[in-house]
């Protein structure tokens, strides 16, 4: 809210393997009408290299429109593997006017490490601010001057209730949160089948003709192919041996059920999505709180 009564160029950074989980409702109300809003979309390395770049850009275009924002640009980057931050540091440094700049984004979106790579670039100073896989860990909004006395302003990442980190203990965050290039695993699915996702999360192919299916998720995490019928029964006995990870306190998993009348992509807030095809109903499972949602496919 504190923005709003500010002159400032706006960096909302956004996690492009989670989207839906990294967005901050209602921004533009919060940081000023009037603000410019350049869009970062981080973790661009974890998304498969063939996907189209414009088009990847064109489908946020559209998620953000839905959400109210109408960004002055959408920057693809990675913060953990930067390639091209002489050109966001150029972008921001024409956008902000002689501006402040201030820095936002929810949790885990990797903005602080995004931040420390501009430090390292531009003074050669590594690791300033603390970063960390666990939400939550910048605190207070930290100040970097700017070369005409006007600051780069790093702020407390909003914390989101229904991202799948919040029932994952510290160990597992580790296996269930993606650190490299997801490779997509496509199953051929007949009616009725479930696919589990770790013990974290679940699949229901309900209604429809055989189909094929792509899952996005770490690539270490198990994925776990069974039948419907007893699929209740199967992850009461094997949540935590079998299918693991698990969350970190015994939490029952809730369904959300969808009818796909486009290709689209069923969400776990935080944890990856399926890719499903038009015309079939399926469900996905989550446990009480973290968010399952249908989204226009990404791929």
């Amino acid at each position: 809210h504190q923005i709003s009564d500010t002159r400032a160029l706006i960096v909302y950074v956004i996690d492009v393997f989670d989207v839906t989980g990294s967005e901050i409702s209602s921004l533009p109300r919060f940081v000023g009408q009037d603000n410019p809003i350049l869009v970062v979309a981080n973790k661009v390395d974890l998304l498969p290299k063939l996907l189209n770049k414009n088009r990847l850009k064109n489908w946020l275009q559209a998620e953000l429109k839905a959400q109210g924002i109408k960004p002055v640009d959408i920057f693809l980057t990675s913060a953990t593997h930067p390639q091209n931050l002489d050109a966001l540091l150029a972008e921001i440094d024409e956008l902000r006017a002689g501006r402040d700049v201030f820095v936002v984004g929810v949790t885990n979106v990797g903005k602080s490490t995004l931040i420390n790579q501009i430090i390292k670039t531009s003074t050669g100073v590594k690791d300033l601010i603390t970063t960390s896989r666990f939400p939550g860990t910048t605190l207070d909004r930290i100040e970097i001057p700017l070369s005409d006395g006007k600051h780069l302003i790093d702020t407390p990442g909003i914390i989101k209730r229904d991202q799948i980190a919040h029932v994952l203990s510290d160990k597992d965050l580790k296996y269930a949160l993606p650190k490299n290039e997801i490779k997509p695993r496509t199953y051929q699915l007949n009616l009725e089948q479930t696919l589990f996702i770790g013990g974290l999360a679940r699949f229901d192919f309900e209604s429809g003709e055989r189909a094929s299916f792509t899952a996005y998720f770490e690539n270490n995490l198990n994925l776990h192919r069974t039948k419907l019928a007893g699929a209740d029964a199967f992850y009461e006995k094997h949540v935590g041996t079998l299918l693991t990870p698990a969350p970190k306190t015994a939490t029952p998993l809730v369904k959300h059920t969808f009818k796909t009348t486009e290709k689209s992509d069923i969400v776990f807030a935080g944890l990856g999505w399926i890719s499903v095809p038009a015309g079939v109903q399926v469900s996905g499972w989550a446990p009480q709180g973290v968010s399952v949602l249908i989204r226009k496919a990404m791929i």
